[in-house]
């Protein structure tokens, strides 16, 4: 595969593209299909949009600006991947007490809602079960290819966006 064939803009708003198919995704999976995400989907929900919303950034800009909003880019990918990674261990090695967070009906009769309100936005349901599967690979499976792919196209376009203005 040629990764020359396309400019390093054109990269950077495919990975944008890439990840806001992947937020939909995730969206369709929690309110169509109903499955729960955990707290560790959440934080890699996070680490996708900050993705996405970097390569959108680095879409427009060229030269040192592409670059290093490259750089960037495989940051944020690369602690997506590290929690996509940390999950998918879990899932093939779950702990014996399973401690990832309470129901949303559970916070709100428990808790005054302003406490109730942050917890939400932590997640539910067990970060060791796996709810749904495609070709033997998990969310978190699936989650930690596309997170380090984007990392990977994250540093090429650095490298290229770099090499191309000093040449």
């Amino acid at each position: 595969m040629n990764l020359n064939a396309m400019s390093p803009p054109r990269w950077m708003l495919l990975i944008a593209l890439s990840g806001m198919g992947m937020l939909a995704f995730g969206l369709y999976l929690q309110h169509v299909v109903g499955l729960n995400p955990c707290p560790m989907c959440i934080v890699q929900r996070y680490a996708l949009i900050v993705v996405a919303l970097l390569a959108l950034i680095g879409w427009r800009l060229r030269g040192w600006g592409l670059a290093a909003t490259g750089v960037l880019l495989a940051l944020s990918a690369g602690f997506g991947a590290f929690t996509a990674a940390r999950q998918s261990w879990l899932q093939w090695y779950p702990p014996e007490v399973v401690n990832c967070g309470r129901d949303f009906y559970g916070m709100v009769e428990n808790f005054p809602i302003n406490r109730a309100i942050p917890m939400i936005f932590k997640g539910s349901g067990d970060c060791s079960k796996i709810d749904w599967t495609f070709l033997g690979g998990s969310i978190a499976n699936w989650s930690f290819v596309c997170f380090v792919l984007f990392g990977l196209l994250g540093l090429w376009v650095a490298r290229r966006s770099r090499s191309v203005q000093t040449a």
